[in-house]
């Protein structure tokens, strides 16, 4: 398995620890890291991996969630500064630490975890505006988003230079293969109006890297924003005629995909809608 260079000093490679894509931006000061991987040891593989390209000098975790933040503290041992949304290590203390403590305990549903060792550890550096990271040759904005896949959300923008293609890292605001993963801590009412957002910067010959599988077009990511405004609209309409998130479910042929996958987007998006009653869904697409 090596690295792929999908635009200019831009290398991606695909894991099997949760389908996990990793992605690296190399400048002349060293290596761009985006996410950590799953483990400490799911870390310190893509760490050794790396290095037939150069040296881990920054790692920018795109959002909370386990599978890209649990392989931080390997990081944040050797001093390397890690780059977080600022609301980042709030999702952290009120979803994965508990998550950790289920499985620590025998008591959540996760599949076996290679966990026994982990701290959690959040981002050295919070950022709550856009940011700029020198890489010596290069530089790279760092984007805090609003929320979406969670309120933590951070996109990379490798901007494009002469002759090459530019490049997002997206996390996973944008999903591939699969549908969206509404997860813990997700917004899918206010989902679609970020990501629509965020594909307003994206030229259409740029690169987008999602958090898990293969890289994609901004076409593709127009496609899954009408799967999202498409949710968001359901949900919408089953809470303003009062159906509980069972009965809205029970309406299987309505939704875009199967509702195996959308009891908490239902669920969140009741919540979101109980803390604001005015909230609607900008058809945007």
């Amino acid at each position: 398995m090596t690295w792929n260079e999908i635009a200019t000093d831009v290398f991606s490679r695909r894991y099997p620890q949760d389908d996990l894509t990793m992605t690296v931006v190399r400048g002349t000061h060293g290596l761009l890291l985006i996410d950590t991987g799953g483990s400490p040891a799911h870390a310190a593989l893509v760490d050794a991996e790396v290095k037939q390209l150069g040296d881990v000098r920054w790692v920018v975790n795109t959002h909370a969630h386990y599978d890209h933040t649990f392989g931080n503290q390997h990081f944040a041992a050797t001093g390397v500064p890690i780059y977080g949304h600022h609301l980042l290590p709030a999702h952290l203390h009120e979803h994965e630490r508990p998550r950790l403590a289920a499985w620590r305990a025998g008591t959540g549903s996760e599949p076996p975890r290679d966990w026994h060792d982990v701290i959690i550890t959040p981002p050295t550096r919070l950022l709550s505006e856009r940011s700029w990271l020198d890489l010596g040759d290069r530089s790279v904005e760092l984007i805090p988003l609003d929320r979406g896949h969670t309120d933590g959300d951070l996109v990379i923008r490798v901007p494009a230079g002469d002759g090459s293609t530019g490049a997002w890292i997206v996390g996973d605001v944008i999903e591939e293969p699969g549908p969206p993963m509404y997860g813990s801590g997700c917004f899918p009412m206010r989902w679609p109006r970020t990501l629509a957002a965020l594909l307003d910067e994206i030229g259409e010959d740029d690169i987008i890297v999602p958090g898990h599988g293969r890289a994609v077009s901004r076409a593709y990511g127009v496609a899954q924003l009408a799967v999202l405004e498409s949710t968001a609209t359901l949900t919408l309409e089953h809470y303003r005629a009062g159906h509980s998130v069972d009965r809205a479910l029970a309406f299987q042929d309505a939704w875009p995909y199967p509702v195996a996958a959308l009891e908490l987007a239902v669920q969140n998006g009741y919540q979101e809608l109980d803390e604001d009653d005015d909230l609607d869904v900008p058809q945007v697409s």
